[in-house]
């Protein structure tokens, strides 16, 4: 049996009025303000999960006489989703839209969930092309100049003048204990 998801996002058909729109919305949701604004915020809000098809056709044909365009996407189909390769860092962000060299990711969020990373600045590392090195070359710094003259190695086996450790025990005082008769 076929299951779908119900979703709405905003978006109305061409030619109706916004207002309308959600005032017909909210007749048949009986919709407060707080959810109007939500449904109308632009983010894809899911409304149902794992409706029939009987159910489908009630919810478009309502969603269609208020004059909203609802978003069906069947839970069983296998997606896949598209991947577009974006334009190089450089052609893309101005100066000021860098920081420390590197592009900020300008995030699309494809829904509920995702949006929460809407605002997220985070740099844009890109992917390098085929081939090239990812860590830079490590700068050659020159050995520090050091006056080494002054030591010298002694001969192998010979005393290099170690303190021998010397054991001393001191016993502890007993003095103070006493034996009783009892």
């Amino acid at each position: 049996m076929q299951q779908f998801e119900i979703a709405f996002s905003g978006q109305i058909l061409p030619g109706a009025e916004l207002e309308q729109v959600k005032a017909a919305i909210a007749r048949v949701f009986q919709a407060d303000a707080a959810l109007l604004t939500r449904l109308f915020s632009g983010q894809r809000v899911v409304i149902k999960k794992g409706v029939d098809a009987l159910g489908l056709a009630k919810y478009q044909a309502a969603f269609e006489r208020a004059g909203a365009v609802l978003e069906v996407r069947d839970l069983y189909e296998q997606s896949i989703e598209k991947i577009t390769p974006g334009l190089p860092a450089e052609e893309t962000m101005t100066e000021s839209e860098t920081t420390d060299g590197f592009a900020m990711l300008q995030v699309t969020p494809r829904d509920e969930y995702m949006a929460a990373f809407a605002n997220v600045q985070a740099p844009d590392f890109g992917i390098a092309p085929l081939g090239d090195d990812l860590q830079p070359a490590p700068v050659e710094t020159p050995a520090p100049e050091l006056d080494l003259s002054a030591i010298s190695l002694a001969p192998v086996g010979s005393d290099m003048g170690q303190l021998s450790r010397v054991k001393t025990e001191i016993a502890p005082d007993t003095t103070h204990f006493e034996l009783l008769d009892e």
